[in-house]
């Protein structure tokens, strides 16, 4: 399975230097590549293929000799990177979905580049990257598997090093504990077992700095060094937001897929939810990234996890079945058919393993007929 591990990275002004006028060129690349593209149809109505494109590097380096300042895999990247926001723009169309044409990247808008397989090595403790230098890592967990690609990503005003790598998952004791997950904004989640993670609220918690920080970038001049500075302090927030959401999803998954081994949560549509009145909170609780974190990590464990149909869940009675409309704002489930009283989310909670388990069995019943008669 592929992994990818995420290490800071603190390079020497002049190799930070080095970094940036990287980018800037990757960009530029980035950009020409797309126009010749765009420009090749519309005068011509030819398609120009990654092929066609990178074999036109050598005559490009011999144009713009800064070019041989940046690894040659690094450049062969940055047209795949073309090809594949081409190939995405053709897939969206045949779908019949908002096609997306790709876009010419800004200034701030090119933020990483990637060494394929090869231009790094580790030398002294330190990553050695091919025309920059040997930069300072600080590797806070082991390096595991057979490392596959390197991208060097900027964020704010710090460089990681993201290396993608291909390993064996590890597999964890088994636990015959189930859990049924249902997710909120009262409190983040709330468990079958009526225990509840609290909801962080990260961009709430940061939303007035955030808002005085914008007000003084609108304020600056454009073009000015003082409007980069104050740039500089919006994107550090943000930063430092995505960071901390990103570190509290990916430590409440790991406790889960610890401790139970059949895990079931609701199937909910956030991009539709986050249309509504609730969108602010809905994109604060990032749903979508503890998803996509729990199932990856369930996977890699050995652990069942499922997504359940939502629907009903907070208006059917776990006890009895009974089912009672009720509107958002009415937090408490209170059955006045078989009486049973407990908070909205956990009855919720209940139901949602409940019809998780069962789909569950039913598919472990099908599943040797299936077999048989493949």
């Amino acid at each position: 399975m592929q992994k990818a591990f995420k290490y800071r990275l603190y390079p020497t002004k002049a190799q930070e230097t080095k970094l940036e006028r990287t980018l800037d060129l990757c960009r530029e690349l980035y950009n020409a590549a797309l126009a010749e593209r765009r420009g090749a149809y519309q005068i011509a109505r030819k398609a120009i293929s990654y092929y066609d494109q990178a074999n036109q590097l050598p005559e490009i380096k011999e144009i713009r000799p800064e070019l041989n300042n940046v690894h040659s895999q690094v450049l062969q990247e940055v047209l795949k990177r073309v090809d594949l926001a081409f190939a995405a723009f053709f897939r969206r169309v045949q779908n019949g979905d908002t096609p997306g044409y790709p876009r010419f990247k800004g200034i701030d808008r090119y933020e990483s580049f990637t060494y394929p397989q090869t231009g790094f090595s580790f030398a002294h403790n330190k990553l050695r990257l091919s025309k920059i230098g040997e930069v300072k890592i600080r590797l806070h967990r082991q390096l595991e598997g057979q490392v596959k690609t390197l991208t060097i990503r900027r964020e704010a005003d710090r460089w990681y090093a993201c290396f993608s790598v291909e390993c064996d998952p590890v597999i964890l004791p088994k636990s015959d504990q189930s859990i049924g997950i249902d997710m909120g904004l009262e409190s983040f989640a709330h468990f079958s077992n009526d225990e509840r993670i609290k909801n962080p609220r990260f961009f709430r918690s940061e939303e007035k700095g955030l808002a005085k920080a914008q007000r003084k970038l609108s304020a600056a001049p454009r073009g000015s060094s003082e409007r980069r500075k104050r740039k500089g302090v919006v994107r550090k927030i943000h930063a430092r937001i995505a960071n901390r959401r990103r570190d509290f999803a990916h430590k409440e998954t790991r406790k889960i897929v610890n401790r139970f081994g059949f895990i079931a949560i609701e199937a909910l549509n956030v991009k539709g939810m986050s249309q509504g009145p609730l969108a602010k909170s809905i994109h604060d609780a990032a749903w979508s990234l503890f998803f996509v974190l729990l199932f990856v990590k369930a996977e890699e464990a050995g652990r069942t996890a499922i997504k359940v149909n939502p629907a009903y869940t907070s208006q059917t009675c776990h006890r009895c079945g009974t089912r009672e409309k009720k509107v958002l704002s009415e937090r408490w489930h209170d059955c006045k058919n078989c009486g049973f009283k407990t908070h909205r989310d956990h009855n919720a909670a209940l139901n949602i393993l409940t019809v998780g388990l069962h789909g569950h069995l039913e598919y472990e019943k099908e599943a040797p007929a299936h077999q048989a008669g493949e």
